[in-house]
């Protein structure tokens, strides 16, 4: 009986080192892979002649306050989750520490699109309430229809950039009229110093709940929309420099993306009316990737800029950086993944556990340079 007991007690021991060995060298790997997707992060002064277009998903960015027209009881005082007026102040603080260091010593990106905003009111006081005070930045933003209360917003360095024009491109489902999901927000501006106009999409797609093949023609419909207000700005513009970025809860192979975007993987397969989504390239290395679930990494998050904007050399024209886009994959934005092994998002919640973390969703950018 002792010697099978020790039998049983050494076998254990091995199983529990092996399994040991085995997070280590995922976490290792992944590690590696998510140094390998900062190896271009270049967090130097932009020098006055580029400027950093960012996009991050928050992860729920609710206030405290119960708004009888949204399914917001979950994220209150009294809720579920318990959210404080300290919980909402630590995430807006994690907000703003993740935009500085992801602006690096240039300060803050000079342009971000969120989703998962409740209302205009988050993203005040991310401006109050936050060191963010001090750049200068003003808001875009449209309440949407969204059930669960969330929407897509856009912020910018006003010694920077200048609005023009901005609006919500409303999403009414011809087939399912009963649903009720988020803007795409349309904002035109420009790039103070810079000789052209920009036109940027901040998207917030329908989820793939119900899973990807059910929920696919909702999102195939929103691609259809932006893809048409693209088209009448190429009619009015053929060079026009256009950023569509968001999380579209599509990978890049989809077809929301490749065939009604028309976001080509190569650059050396652009034509006139295409788009470049730089995270195809990036989304190809299985370490690597914006959102992950159940243990992979995935690329929701896309950077998407059109033919001029990718392609132009022209001095003083605004073009996309040679780096391309990135994602922001700084470690302490990761946790380790006790589930699959490796690294995770640090999420703000997991479950009903406060965990105190950002979101489960890391933050993408591309630099645009005018010299």
């Amino acid at each position: 009986m002792r010697y099978y007991l020790a039998l049983l007690w050494c076998c254990a021991s091995f199983w529990q080192l092996s399994a040991q060995a085995d997070s280590s060298a995922a976490r290792t790997a992944e590690e590696g892979a998510l140094k390998l997707g900062l190896k271009n992060f270049d967090d130097g002064p932009r020098q006055g002649r580029a400027v950093r277009l960012t996009f991050y998903n928050v992860e729920n960015l609710f206030d405290t306050e119960n708004d009888p027209k949204k399914r917001d009881d979950e994220f209150t005082p009294r809720g579920l989750k318990g959210w404080s007026y300290f919980r909402y102040k630590q995430k807006l603080s994690n907000i703003y520490k993740v935009l500085t260091a992801l602006g690096g010593w240039g300060g803050p990106p000079e342009m971000v699109g969120f989703c998962e905003l409740e209302n205009r009111k988050v993203l005040e006081d991310l401006l109050r309430l936050t060191p963010l005070q001090k750049f200068r930045y003003k808001i875009v933003h449209e309440e949407s229809p969204d059930r669960r209360g969330i929407d897509v917003g856009f912020i910018y360095r006003s010694d920077k950039f200048e609005v023009l024009h901005h609006e919500p491109i409303r999403v009414v489902f011809p087939f399912d009229t009963a649903v009720k999901t988020r803007d795409v927000l349309y904002v035109c501006g420009k790039v103070l110093g810079s000789k052209d106009s920009l036109h940027i999409f901040v998207n917030h797609w329908p989820s793939r709940r119900g899973g990807q093949a059910a929920s696919e023609p909702k999102r195939v419909f929103v691609a259809g929309l932006v893809r048409a207000k693209i088209d009448s700005i190429y009619k009015a513009s053929p060079a026009a420099k256009i950023a569509v970025m968001g999380d579209f809860n599509d990978e890049a192979e989809n077809i929301s993306l490749t065939e009604v975007l028309r976001a080509v993987p190569e650059k050396e397969e652009l034509g006139p009316g295409d788009m470049y989504n730089y995270m195809h390239a990036l989304s190809k290395n299985w370490q690597l990737g914006s959102h992950k679930f159940r243990g992979h990494w995935g690329t929701l998050d896309h950077m998407v800029l059109s033919t001029p904007l990718v392609q132009e050399s022209r001095k003083g024209r605004l073009r996309a950086s040679p780096l391309g886009a990135q994602i922001f994959s700084a470690r302490f934005l990761l946790e380790e993944d006790r589930a699959y092994m490796g690294l995770q998002p640090f999420r703000t919640y997991g479950g009903p556990k406060f965990l105190g973390g950002f979101s489960d969703h890391l933050p993408i950018y591309v630099d645009l340079i005018y010299e």
